[in-house]
């Protein structure tokens, strides 16, 4: 009779353990649902959404709705909330959006009015992308005066804090992303005048720690975390003076760089299949690009460059991964394959258009919105592959945002959703 009752009690307690684990496993799989930053998780601009549909016109939307004013900052998404920036441009007012992702309504708007001034007209005020946690929404916004960090609530806008870092110089104006660490908003501030990194604690907005950085052009790139088994998480950045750098996260201290760039930084890192490829540019094309295998101080490893892709590369757009495959979207249209291994070429196809915004991975296809407003749609394969072209009907320099199965898609001044179509 014991021994049954100790069977029993060992029955019960697998399936507890059994439970645990599948609400572990959902809670995972929820999270990564999110589309929290500048190319979602990490930056590796991967999404999963099986039913999208390969051909379709603006009709077909799920959504599509006007927003105020204009710009060139991606969607960010937290369950069942999408933001997005946008400027009015004749006098320079901000503007954040916060819509539900069912059909696209405003639940609120959240207006900052800031001057206008001199920047790129390729450019815009609303460019740099919010980042988002649990608990609230990040966004920047710049002007030669001053660099302003801000959180609001997800639940009304309202404003938790904000932290004004002084003056931005930088003749393109501003547009670099926020990015959220363990509780910590790192900003880069690489730019003309003196430049730093600073992470804000996420609650407060307090400072939590600034390392100064060589002034060189401003960057625009986005930085990445940078994983190895064994080894504590290193915060990848890339700039015109630095290069590719490691910094510890928590700290900020300096691990390694390699200053391997003479252009300024557009594009932003990605990590892939061990190492981090990232490039530089200006006058419209890609200069180096390089893959980096990081260093690792704690034993004792120094940062090397593995190798250098040939041109032409991207300077704006940046690359995205599969399966051992990076694929580079060149901004005047010509788009490569190369083995992340060694470099080698797979495959190079002129597909026409110019791209500012970066490709995204959903599943098997590679999407990326000309600036024309034309998406693109190729197969993630070893093999060029053309499968659709789809006309947005207006200019975009944005990038996919992909979450709970729906693709959304910024163009300058509309925001749309496109994923399976409700059943009738």
């Amino acid at each position: 009779m014991k021994d049954n009752q100790h069977l029993n009690h060992l029955v019960l307690l697998l399936i507890a353990c059994l439970l645990i684990a599948c609400l572990l496993i959902a809670a995972h799989q929820t999270l990564a649902q999110e589309w929290t930053r500048f190319r979602g998780p990490n930056g590796t601009g991967i999404g999963h959404a099986p039913g999208l549909p390969l051909e379709w016109t603006l009709k077909d939307c799920l959504w599509r709705v006007e927003l105020p004013g204009v710009g060139h900052s991606s969607p960010v998404i937290w369950g069942d909330r999408l933001y997005v920036t946008s400027a009015v441009e004749k006098d320079g007012l901000r503007i954040i959006s916060c819509l539900h992702t069912a059909d696209g309504r405003t639940l609120w708007r959240r207006e900052f009015p800031m001057p206008t001034h001199s920047k790129s007209p390729n450019n815009s005020y609303a460019s740099a992308t919010p980042a988002l946690d649990a608990d609230r929404v990040y966004l920047t916004w710049a002007t030669p005066e001053q660099y302003l960090a801000l959180a609001l609530k997800h639940s009304d806008g309202s404003e938790v804090w904000r932290r004004d870092l002084g003056p931005f110089d930088g003749e393109h104006g501003y547009g670099a992303s926020p990015i959220v660490v363990d509780g910590l908003v790192v900003l880069t501030n690489e730019q003309n005048g003196p430049s730093s990194i600073v992470a804000l604690d996420a609650a407060t907005g307090a400072e939590r720690w600034k390392t100064p950085r060589r002034s060189e052009k401003a960057a625009y790139s986005t930085p990445c975390l940078f994983e190895m088994p064994g080894s504590p998480p290193q915060l990848i950045v890339t700039s015109w003076a630095h290069g590719v750098s490691g910094l510890d996260p928590q700290t900020g201290r300096p691990l390694w760089e390699l200053p391997v760039f003479t252009y300024r930084a557009v594009g932003s890192p990605l990590i892939a299949e061990g190492m981090v490829f990232a490039g530089c540019g200006g006058g419209g094309t890609g200069k180096p690009f390089v893959a980096v295998r990081p260093g690792d101080p704690a034993r004792g490893a120094k940062a090397e460059v593995v190798y250098d892709v040939p041109k032409p590369v991207p300077y704006v757009p940046t690359p995205v991964a599969k399966d051992g495959l990076v694929f580079l979207f060149g901004d005047q249209g010509v788009m490569k394959c190369i083995d992340a291994a060694t470099g080698a070429e797979r495959w190079q196809k002129r597909v026409g258009g110019n791209y500012f915004g970066s490709p995204v991975r959903v599943d098997d296809r590679l999407y990326c919105i000309s600036r024309d407003g034309e998406l693109v749609v190729l197969a993630a394969a070893d093999k060029y592959e053309l499968l659709a072209r789809i006309n947005l009907e207006e200019r975009s320099s944005s990038t996919p945002a992909v979450a709970g199965g729906v693709m959304y898609l910024r163009t300058v001044s509309h925001v749309m959703a496109v994923g399976p179509q409700p059943k009738r």
